[in-house]
């Protein structure tokens, strides 16, 4: 059952969606679907080129940017933000319970938000992040 998570206006995550979920999340007007799931913890049948392809056939873009649990590193975060400003969206994003997804793009607000709003957002979708707080502060100085 699709499960989703409105973060803003134009970006969603979502815990791990199935083959047959593509069709609904077309309908629902997302336009590129972003897969944060490493092929490892899934199986053969949720594997990323078996999604790209559902998502391709129901006339989504689909990218496969895995975030391996605890590896929050700066070139992900760079990856994910420069995947956003490449599409106009709207956009979801999953993995296995929309966590890491959900901090991708906390990393990826940094420098175009304050950090205590990118939180506050992440905590109102029902995302606690405030441990992702140094670690938004530094990309954000960084990208200055």
């Amino acid at each position: 059952m699709l499960e989703l998570r409105p973060i803003v206006p134009g970006f969603a995550v979502a815990p791990q969606i199935a083959i047959d979920d593509f069709d609904a999340i077309k309908a629902e007007g997302f336009r590129l679907v972003i897969n944060n799931r490493p092929d490892n913890e899934v199986g053969a049948d949720l594997a990323s080129d078996k999604m790209r392809d559902a998502a391709l056939a129901a006339g989504l873009d689909y990218v496969y940017l895995p975030y391996f649990s605890g590896n929050l590193t700066p070139p992900l975060a760079d990856a994910f933000a420069e995947i956003l400003s490449q599409h106009a969206g709207p956009v979801l994003a999953y993995c296995r319970s929309g966590t890491r997804s959900s901090y991708l793009w906390g990393m990826a607000q940094a420098g175009q938000r304050p950090t205590p709003e990118i939180l506050s957002i992440l905590l109102r979708a029902g995302y606690e992040a405030s441990g992702l707080a140094p670690a938004i502060e530094g990309r954000a100085a960084r990208l200055d």
